[in-house]
């Protein structure tokens, strides 16, 4: 079995209301999916989605890496050899994440579709069949996105996220409003996305706490990793790595410096779910938690996310899967992600490969 072809697809889908982080606002959620195919027919589907606001990436860019570099590195080669999948693609271009992330997770699709297993059993195994997922709440106003908080929380989402950042003043008000909205067993978290000063960070973050803060989301650049252990130091809240964390050397440095008490690990971020388990095993062994994120994405990417998450024990932190649930029509994989937003809960496929049940693409090529 030889991978033969290697097509890309652009899917958009408006956001039910704009997405908005500190660093920027998009009103659809634009993701590329591809197609690997064999020279026996098996096909396999991945999805990488630019977010550029968050990654600095476009959409050009990132197909101009994948034909121009990544993918004709694996054209020839068997699509069950993930790990010297990923040592072809780095010897092709450095960085280019989104891009192997995207092939990474159409080989995963592909393996398991050919060996009848669904994905999580490639990734060790299934320890929970359904993966709680946060409600991530975009910036507006406090009292809008408390509104918005509370009826998630009603609709039994467990742990709710808000995105700060902008301004510690507001990032306060934000918090208290929304504390005072939700049962106090609701955990709440922020995610700052950088968006704090140095200088002043452990004093926000200390006001935070004390408004009924039990996380932070990397509150400081992601260079400064002596500030984000000071601030773990303080003991309250709980803080969290994600723009930190791109690679396995990344976390190796993360560990050594004690600077979070939590991984957040993006399939597309650090390249792929073979890169993302390398990711878990650091933390795993240093005794962190995890946190499987999204950027958020389209159904394909979504589900390679739960995925992972079902298959790591200590991803205890509720995963953030509400890329289809923000858009207003989920156009990849609508049938598993019908229940989610009454009940917080993605069910894992048991079905071969991913389980998004796609036998062809929409969008252009």
């Amino acid at each position: 079995m030889k991978i033969d072809s290697i097509r890309s697809h652009v899917v958009q889908a408006p956001y039910r209301r704009p997405f908005a982080i500190s660093s920027g606002t998009s009103p659809e959620l634009v993701s590329l999916v591809v197609e690997v195919r064999t020279d026996d027919g098996a096909t396999g589907y991945g999805e990488a989605s630019p977010m550029t606001a968050y990654t600095g990436e476009t959409l050009e860019g990132l197909r101009a890496a994948l034909t121009g570099h990544v993918a004709p590195a694996l054209v020839g080669r068997d699509p069950r050899d993930l790990a010297g999948a990923h040592a072809a693609m780095d010897a092709a271009i450095r960085g280019q994440y989104l891009a192997k992330a995207a092939l990474d997770l159409a080989l995963h699709d592909l393996a398991g579709r050919v060996s009848g297993w669904p994905v999580h059993l490639l990734l060790g195994g299934l320890v929970r069949r359904e993966v709680p997922t946060a409600w991530v709440v975009g910036l507006g106003g406090p009292e809008e996105m408390a509104k918005e908080a509370a009826d998630h929380a009603a609709r039994g989402f467990t742990h709710l996220k808000v995105k700060g950042g902008e301004d510690p003043d507001r990032d306060l008000e934000l918090v208290r409003t929304v504390r005072a909205a939700v049962p106090d067993d609701v955990e709440l978290s922020l995610d700052a996305n950088e968006g704090y000063d140095p200088s002043t960070a452990a004093r926000t973050v200390a006001r935070l706490a004390e408004a009924g803060l039990d996380l932070v989301e990397q509150p400081l650049p992601r260079w400064d990793l002596t500030g984000m252990a000071a601030l773990r130091g303080r003991g309250m809240p709980r803080v969290m790595a994600d723009e930190s964390v791109q690679s396995p050397h990344d976390a190796v440095e993360i560990v050594r410096r004690g600077a979070a008490d939590v991984l957040n690990i993006k399939i597309l971020k650090v390249g792929g779910l073979h890169r993302a388990r390398q990711v878990a095993a650091i933390a795993e062994a240093a005794g962190l938690a995890v946190k499987i994120g999204t950027m958020p994405e389209l159904g394909v990417a979504t589900l390679a996310a739960a995925h992972l998450a079902a298959a790591l024990p200590h991803a205890t932190v509720p995963a953030d899967l509400v890329g289809p649930l923000l858009v207003a029509a989920e156009p990849l994989a609508p049938s598993a992600f019908a229940t989610t937003a009454e009940t917080g809960l993605v069910t894992v496929p048991t079905t071969p490969g991913l389980g998004h049940g796609l036998t062809e693409l929409p969008g252009r090529g």
